[in-house]
């Protein structure tokens, strides 16, 4: 049975897991960064984030500042849930766990109104957090949770591309993103591109591409090839860790395809800082 206690403490420790503790992943690619960078300016920088990984962990604190804009992924098998009530258990419990992280972790809180800017105090707000929710036939239910910083978040950008563009075209928006963003998302970055669906859908697609694990090849022998491409000439950029120069300017690029209509070809980024927070749990 989930209930929405169930739901509000998983989504609390959640949070707090992925504020506090990298994948590892991650931290392997970084750890490979370092081997790969001979410079010592980009060396010190990538030292320097891997010892504030083993500090936040050491003394369970949150590994940045900026504690980011929730993001729930939801994947919604066929469970039974209290009383029947899904809005209930799903949202409510959703809400109070990212309420329940934000004063215990404790997180920042950055939720504020768009317009007139007053914080609200606890992470959550009109929509926000973000849930997205994918009906699946299985006998489960699966929270991801993406608490994204705007440092990167800023730097996302959208194009409604032309078919005749095609993969080139794909590529050079890609690398002219990444150029764009520069040292702003604390490079070394880990680069989410979508293609394909609506304007909408495709920077969900492209932050979607985010959540594996960013070591791990595309099954899809075309879109393997081009993460590897796209990957070689964001790092043949120099713009390096931190936007101070090196070998290292991204850990990794995953895409993600969608189909879409003959007349469109909508290209998604998503770009993630060196600190790629996120975290899954699945409950039968």
């Amino acid at each position: 049975m989930i209930t929405e206690k169930l739901v509000e403490n998983t989504i609390y420790e959640l949070y707090k897991k992925a504020v506090i503790t990298l994948p590892e992943d991650v931290i392997m690619s970084l750890e490979e960064a370092l081997k790969v960078e001979s410079d010592e300016l980009p060396r010190l920088n990538i030292e320097a984030i891997l010892k504030n990984i083993e500090l936040a962990e050491e003394k369970s604190v949150p590994m940045c500042q900026d504690t980011g804009c929730p993001i729930i992924f939801v994947k919604l098998g066929n469970v039974e849930v209290e009383g029947g009530k899904l809005y209930d258990v799903l949202y409510k419990g959703i809400m109070k766990g990212v309420q329940k992280a934000t004063s215990k972790t404790p997180l920042r809180p950055n939720i504020v109104d768009p317009l007139t800017r007053k914080n609200t105090g606890d992470n959550t707000g009109e929509n926000i957090p973000q849930i997205d929710i994918e009906l699946i036939d299985e006998d489960y239910i699966e929270f991801t949770i993406l608490p994204k910083g705007f440092g990167s978040e800023n730097n996302n950008l959208l194009k409604m591309a032309l078919p005749s563009e095609g993969i080139e075209g794909i590529k050079e928006f890609v690398v002219e993103s990444v150029l764009k963003a520069g040292g702003k998302p604390c490079p070394p970055i880990v680069v989410g591109v979508g293609i394909g669906g609506t304007s909408d859908l495709v920077l969900k697609t492209a932050k979607k591409a985010l959540l594996g694990d960013i070591r791990e090849k595309n099954p899809d022998p075309q879109l393997a090839q081009l993460e590897e491409e796209l990957l070689k000439e964001i790092n043949d950029t120099g713009i390096g860790p931190m936007g101070l120069g090196g070998k290292t300017t991204a850990l990794s690029v995953k895409v993600g395809k969608i189909s879409t209509h003959t007349a469109g070809l909508p290209i998604g980024v998503c770009i993630q800082c060196w600190a790629h927070r996120h975290a899954t749990v699945r409950i039968k």
